[in-house]
């Protein structure tokens, strides 16, 4: 072998490595993730609580409030599990009873479609707490409005993803003759 296939060999072993510079990344969310079951915790026993106190309309923010929560720390799971499987190393999960469904089929293309399809269910349960709070208590106009656009576009932005994951399939799936 010579110097410059050496080269070559080291250099990209090097890039190859560089993956790893992304697993303190995913051990950071993971500690995000104790924030919100923190945070999820504190608004479970305000909730407790105050129970006799508030009314149906403050219920429902607070449980709205706690989905909201789950929702982000699903989205966490998926970009952790999802992210590490696909960009850093394989998690040799197979065979393991409480292995997702959808990492066994998991690449760039699907997780940006998932996490996509999180953020309009995230910014749902938003938009529904705008929407309840309307009657309790005045909301700008401008905020109602900015939180619709916002969530038209995550809308947008999930079809836009999917469509172009599903056409850049397709001249795999034409080659395999499906």
């Amino acid at each position: 072998m010579n110097e410059q296939s050496k080269f070559k060999q080291t250099l990209g072993g090097c890039i190859f490595l560089s993956r790893w510079l992304q697993a303190p990344l995913y051990f950071g969310l993971i500690v995000a993730q104790g924030v919100y079951v923190f945070h999820f915790m504190q608004e479970l026993w305000h909730l407790l609580t105050t129970l006799t106190t508030l009314s149906e309309t403050a219920i429902m923010l607070i449980v709205l409030g706690l989905i909201d929560v789950v929702m982000i720390a699903n989205l966490l799971i998926m970009v952790i599990i999802g992210g590490y499987e696909t960009f850093v190393s394989r998690l040799k999960l197979d065979g393991h009873p409480d292995q997702p469904e959808w990492l066994s089929h998991v690449n760039a293309g699907v997780l940006k479609v998932k996490l996509a399809t999180a953020l309009i269910g995230i910014s749902s349960i938003h938009l529904l707490k705008t929407f309840i709070e309307l009657g309790a208590k005045p909301v700008a106009d401008n905020v109602v409005l900015w939180q619709v656009i916002i969530h038209m576009t995550f809308v947008a932005s999930a079809v836009v993803l999917a469509w172009i994951d599903r056409i850049t399939l397709m001249p795999a799936k034409i080659s395999r003759g499906h």
